[in-house]
């Protein structure tokens, strides 16, 4: 597909009467089962054990797959559970050391750099069509280690993975400087150089993508990689790092790192031999990153952090389709995702139609264990956000926010959320300021143009917006005045491979994806030569 509509591949309608089912494409890994429908959402009787074998569990580093320096081990838990899935290789300050030796001799002395950029491509385009081959396997271990519905691992974010490596293997062979003119008797060419060794720090929520928004890029730059995975999601970064190395990738050319952020994290951003820093997660330790990057080489950091993202409705929308797409802004990944359409400002001509509506949408919201069809919403990634979620729900509740549905847990194993809706919130709430990365739903009120532009744009944030009417002008107003580094009109998360994202203030800086992300991991050298009695200047 040219372009990937995460909405659209979710959604087969934008009916707010029916609930949003997810549709199984081929073979799948589900073993059957029955689904419930709870007051508020559902959850599966009983587990359903995904027919995928964890394999790889050691750190890559130099092409093997190897034990950490110390033997320790950490345990990735199951999100529905909080069962242990397996034990992971525990990477240490010792393993970044290891990995970065690894990676800087691929760079100065191995074949990657200096590969033709078409036989590097050529390796990319063969690792994605096996992601596609494994697609299953990579979908259940997302699924299994992440906690998000299986159908939106299989159907959606393994295609966007195989889309997004094939993309970056079509600009392998398209970087190019250019031959500049200028004063006197020279001739002037700029070079598009491999930055290096490139240190990249990936998230939980949607660890495969990330993956791909960062490893995509530094691969057709030719560069060489160390990648630090999220201590809760592991699993899919070795069992992709396996494939590439099936593709033909060089060793040392990808090596990965499991461990936690105050450790290998650290390591990795404050290593004297890493030449480029890209992090994503949140702002405060992006903060902390940047910090340690300056201190150390003053290496170049690319950051992609937090979001409060206003959804803005407008009185002339369509009120049926504007209640679906907010609550897909909202609710999608179980409300774990940094350009959420978190802050719901509704014109108050239609605020109550929309708070109902919204509601009785929430309320056929289906969640349960994500392995089974039909399930829209699985747990929480683990009992640490689980309890930050409902911190800020007991948060609104005693600010007086209006609960209108949800707002406490489902059974009492794993860290399943009620899909939680606030009405009649103020921007001064917790609520309405702070990153909750969770499933609650935060409505608010307005009554004109110029003040909605205002309020949305009074956060520390800047990643993205939603803005939703039937008035062209109001549109284009809206989204040049609104301070964020993508603007969604009529829709929201449309996630295609060329499209650039980041974000404005404290959510970030650099883009990723689309031709924008290249220059994060590409040197520019200026090569001036004198000519001696040119023909021509």
């Amino acid at each position: 597909m040219a372009a990937r509509r995460v909405s659209s591949l979710l959604s087969r309608s934008l009916s707010a009467s029916s609930p949003l089912l997810f549709r199984s494409q081929g073979r799948n890994c589900y073993n059957g089962g029955i689904l419930r429908r709870f007051g508020t959402s559902s959850a599966a009787e009983e587990i359903i054990n995904p027919s995928v074998q964890v394999s790889h569990t050691q750190l890559l580093i130099n092409g093997n797959f190897v034990d950490s320096a110390s033997g320790k081990t950490f345990p990735t838990l199951d999100p529905r559970t909080g069962e242990v899935i397996a034990h992971v290789a525990e990477g240490d300050a010792e393993d970044i050391n290891r990995a970065v030796k690894a990676a800087r001799k691929a760079f100065d002395e191995g074949p990657w750099p200096k590969m033709s950029a078409y036989e590097r491509s050529r390796v990319m385009l063969r690792f994605a069509d096996l992601v596609e081959k494994h697609s299953e396997e990579l979908a259940s271990l997302e699924t299994w280690d992440n906690g998000k519905p299986y159908q939106q691992s299989k159907t959606v974010e393994i295609p966007m993975f195989a889309r997004l490596f094939r993309y970056y293997a079509g600009w392998a062979d398209k970087i190019h400087g250019l031959t500049v003119p200028a004063d006197g008797n020279y001739h002037v060419q700029t070079l598009h150089e491999p930055i290096g060794v490139a240190g990249q720090i990936i998230p939980w929520n949607f660890p495969l993508l990330m993956f791909a928004w960062k490893v995509g890029p530094a691969l057709a730059c030719g560069n060489t990689i160390v990648l630090k995975t999220a201590e809760q999601t592991p699993l899919t970064a070795f069992y992709a790092g396996k494939l590439l190395l099936e593709a033909g990738l060089p060793p040392g050319v990808l090596n990965i790192v499991s461990g936690f952020g105050a450790t290998a994290g650290a390591a990795l951003a404050s290593h004297m031999d890493v030449d480029k820093l890209a992090f994503t997660g949140s702002t405060d330790t992006g903060k902390v990153i940047l910090g340690l990057a300056a201190n150390s080489n003053l290496k170049p950091v690319t950051l992609e952090l937090g979001g409060k993202s206003p959804f803005i409705v407008f009185e002339d929308a369509d009120i049926d389709k504007a209640v679906e797409l907010a609550h897909f802004a909202l609710f999608f990944n179980q409300g774990q995702c940094c350009c959420a359409g978190s802050r719901t400002f509704v014109h108050e001509k239609v605020y109550d139609e929309f708070v109902e509506k919204s509601k009785a949408r929430a309320l056929k919201r289906v969640v349960g264990d994500p392995f089974r069809k039909g399930i829209e919403q699985g747990p929480q990634i683990d009992s640490k956000q689980f309890e930050k979620v409902m911190k800020y729900i007991r948060s609104g509740v005693e600010s007086n926010a209006t609960l209108e549905c949800g707002g406490d847990q489902i059974g009492d194993k794993g860290y399943f959320i009620q899909p939680t809706v606030f009405s009649n919130v103020k921007d001064d709430m917790l609520i309405a300021q702070d990153e909750i990365f969770g499933p609650v739903q935060s409505i608010l009120k307005f009554s004109d143009v110029d003040e909605v532009i205002k309020r949305a744009n009074e956060t520390r944030y800047g990643l993205a917006a939603g803005v939703f009417t039937k008035s062209l002008d109001t549109a284009n107003r809206v989204s040049r005045a609104l301070k964020a580094g993508t603007v969604w009109v009529n829709c929201f998360d449309v996630f295609d491979a060329a499209i650039p994202f980041g974000g404005y203030k404290m959510s970030g800086n650099g883009r990723e994806k689309g031709i924008y992300s290249l220059s994060n991991y590409l040197q520019i050298k200026a090569v001036v030569t004198a000519l001696n009695k040119p023909a021509w200047i």
